[in-house]
């Protein structure tokens, strides 16, 4: 399990629901967690946007992009995570859950 320590906040970025959710798939807030090289990029640490319930993990981190567009350039270096499981940026559907965390890791180095 992925330990998320203490975080700053930030009020919620993203009052909509993204397009194409079709009114079948009900928006959830979840909490976005931005960690290193991410949190440079994006601004920020932590904050909660509107995503539809049902959507794909790569589905998910284009609409991160969306919001943080510089977050681009990592897409091929990050971790990403929900509810602090490890996800492959894919066409793995994911079932989201109002509160649910979503963590964006870029690669950590060290020895």
């Amino acid at each position: 399990r992925l330990s998320f320590g203490r975080r700053r906040h930030r009020e919620p970025a993203a009052e909509r629901c993204p397009p194409g959710d079709g009114g079948s798939m009900r928006c959830q807030q979840v909490s976005v967690l931005y960690f290193a090289r991410s949190a440079e990029l994006a601004g920020l640490r932590c904050e909660t946007l509107s995503v539809p319930r049902q959507i794909t993990s790569l589905q998910l981190w284009e609409e991160i992009v969306k919001v943080h567009p510089r977050l681009a350039v990592i897409r091929d270096q990050v971790v990403f995570a929900v509810q602090q499981e490890y996800v492959l940026l894919g066409d793995q559907l994911l079932n989201l859950q109002p509160g649910d965390e979503v963590a964006i890791i870029p690669p950590i180095s060290g020895g």
